[in-house]
């Protein structure tokens, strides 16, 4: 199976593809769509449409992991995102690649193994299921990682019938 991780942003798109066989991983490629301050919202809603368009012709996924959008303390900044998020799933559908949401706390216990982990340690956990020498960069770029992971232990679930946490 192979999976496009996304972690959505205006800024800074993080996007890692992941092959997933038989409980191993294999990273195929990851990195970043970034777009400049400074440029109308409309422009770089454009870019990240492009950069994740080419990025799924690249490497044609399975499925795509996001993350749920959720509230956090800025309402600007979250209505960019969500513009962005949007931008990204219209490209997936286009695409007729599945889309597949997780929370924040899903991510940390499928990674993890704990629900509460902090970023670094999802990180971390992230390198090393991927046997990576680092924690790849931008942070957005691992969080994408993070999100791939997640789809490949949860669809396994989902083929094994066991619950999902």
């Amino acid at each position: 199976m192979r999976v496009l991780g996304i972690d959505p942003g205006y800024a800074i798109v993080g996007w890692g593809v992941l092959d997933y066989q038989g409980n191993r991983f294999q990273p195929a490629g990851f990195g970043a769509v970034t777009t400049k301050a400074g440029v109308p919202l409309e422009q770089r809603l454009a870019q990240v449409y492009d950069g994740v368009a080419e990025v799924l012709d690249q490497y044609r996924p399975e499925a795509l992991s996001i993350e749920k959008l959720f509230y956090q303390h800025n309402q600007t900044t979250v209505i960019g995102v969500a513009e962005a998020r949007g931008v990204i799933l219209l490209a997936a559908a286009q695409r007729g690649v599945p889309l597949f949401e997780y929370t924040p706390m899903q991510v940390k216990q499928s990674v993890s193994g704990y629900g509460m982990a902090n970023k670094k340690q999802v990180q971390e956990m992230t390198r090393i299921l991927l046997h990576l020498d680092k924690v790849p960069k931008p942070d957005d770029t691992a969080d994408a990682l993070a999100m791939a992971i997640t789809h490949c232990h949860c669809s396994r679930s989902r083929i094994q019938g066991l619950p999902i946490r």
